[in-house]
């Protein structure tokens, strides 16, 4: 659903339901995903660009403010994609807009900065002891003189 501003990004919402009134209107209760930017805390560096948050926001709206549909993928589905298309979007956390608070709390980490994974940042494999470690951890705190052209790990910090 495209923002009344229509410089921002539409709205995404998963259809819930479609009824017609007696008078042929045509109505959706629609189920609100959130942007990391429109939650509580707001965007953080491990928020993918395409990332949403199903929300318990619930609305109903006129099935004519029904722009075009989208894909919401879960986030296991969403890392094999072989292509991400304009269309595609995803989704690994539940969000309750009153409180703030997320579904799951907790999601694994990867990384000597123990972030979660943002599937729009490149991972890079320690081939000496098999761990993941992102680009902004080797940009930022790798450093070069240390380096081991197979090997990023704590063994060679």
């Amino acid at each position: 659903m495209r923002s009344a501003e229509n410089e921002k990004n539409p709205y995404v919402a998963r259809v819930e339901s479609i009824e017609a009134d007696v008078k042929g209107n045509v109505k959706v209760r629609a189920r609100w995903y959130y942007r990391p930017e429109e939650s509580i805390g707001g965007r953080r560096q491990f928020h993918g660009i395409k990332e949403l948050f199903l929300s318990d926001h619930y609305d109903v709206q006129s099935a004519h403010t029904i722009e075009d549909k989208c894909i919401v993928h879960t986030f296991k589905n969403y890392t094999k994609l072989d292509g991400v298309g304009p269309e595609d979007y995803f989704c690994r956390f539940e969000y309750k807009a009153a409180t703030g608070g997320f579904t799951p709390d907790r999601v694994a980490v990867y990384c000597k900065c123990e972030m979660p994974y943002n599937p729009d940042d490149l991972m890079v494999q320690c081939e000496a002891c098999k761990d993941w470690y992102d680009t902004y951890f080797t940009n930022n705190y790798m450093i070069s003189s240390q380096f081991h052209e197979f090997c990023i790990c704590s063994t060679v910090f």
